[in-house]
Formats: structure tokens, sequence, C-alpha cells
């Protein structure tokens, strides 16, 4: 049964050792990839925050660049995936006064597109999880009591598994 499901597992070979699964007989098709994140903090805080008077400047600007580097990075930092020539990439940063599951803070959405054999899900979430951690970097000399939450794809559209909304 275990050597049945190993087979079955597309990131490992038959001998159980990682791999890059091989795409290059896929046809190329246009991906789109959206992802959501937070970092929770104190009204207090995002008042700083909002009045650009955090010790480390703009926290808007640099967790945006910051966000789009990553994706453009993400082959570099997880090791299955592949290497995508994206078309965009684009990291909206918010303040909310009110986020999922209550609290202030800011949202993070980021939108990764390609065309390619395969999709851009991680770009999109690895620009939301970088450009989090520099909102955390940015303001934890503010606040230590931060918290980034809710990191996770709500859009997906091409390849052969279509449309998905989560």
């Amino acid at each position: 049964m275990a050597a049945k499901a190993k087979r079955k597992l597309t990131h490992i070979d038959q001998r159980g050792n990682a791999r890059m699964v091989d795409v290059g007989a896929k046809p190329a098709t246009e991906r789109v990839a959206i992802a959501k994140g937070e970092v929770h903090m104190l009204p207090a805080t995002l008042a700083l925050l909002r009045a650009g008077n955090l010790k480390k400047g703009d926290v808007f600007s640099v967790a945006q660049v910051a966000g789009v580097l990553a994706a453009k990075r993400t082959a570099d930092l997880i090791p299955l995936c592949h290497s995508l020539p994206l078309t965009q990439v684009d990291v909206q940063l918010s303040a909310e006064d009110t986020l999922s599951g209550g609290g202030a803070g800011v949202l993070i959405t980021a939108t990764a597109r390609t065309t390619a054999q395969t999709g851009v899900e991680m770009e999109a979430l690895t620009a939301v999880a970088v450009a989090a951690l520099t909102v955390y970097d940015m303001t934890k000399s503010a606040e230590k009591t931060l918290r980034i939450t809710n990191v996770r794809l709500v859009h997906k559209r091409g390849g052969a598994s279509g449309v998905h909304n989560g």
C-alpha cells in the first residue's frame, strides 16, 4: 500500500526521492493567483503606521517592493517550485480598523500572473508572506504583540484545473 501511494505523489520518484515535476509537455496557458494575508496590531500601532510615524519609514512602500521581489525569487526559496516568467506581480496593502477575527491591522493582497506550464500560487503566497514579514519587521519597535495570520490562496485561474476560489 505504501509503495502504491508513493507512485501517486507527483514530487516523489519511485525510489522515494524528492523531484521536480516535468511540465515540459504541458501547454503554456495564462495563469493567475491571488493570495491574502493579515498583520494584526493594536489600534495605536496602526495609527502610527497611518501617520507615517514608525522609526523605519514608509512601511507600505517597502513591504510592497519586498513582496514583489519575493514573488520573483520563489523558486530560490521553495525547492521544488519551477522558476516562472512572471508577467505581473501586484502587492497591495491597506490599513484596516477591523480584520477577520477582529482587531486592527494591515490587509495584504498579492496577484501573480504568468503564461507558463504551471501555476503561480506559490508566487502569490510568497509575496504575501514576505510583505507581511516586512510589515512585522518595520513595526516591531512600536509593538511586541504583532501577529501574522490568515495567509491563504483566495483565487487561481488557468491550467487544467480551471478556476478555484478559496
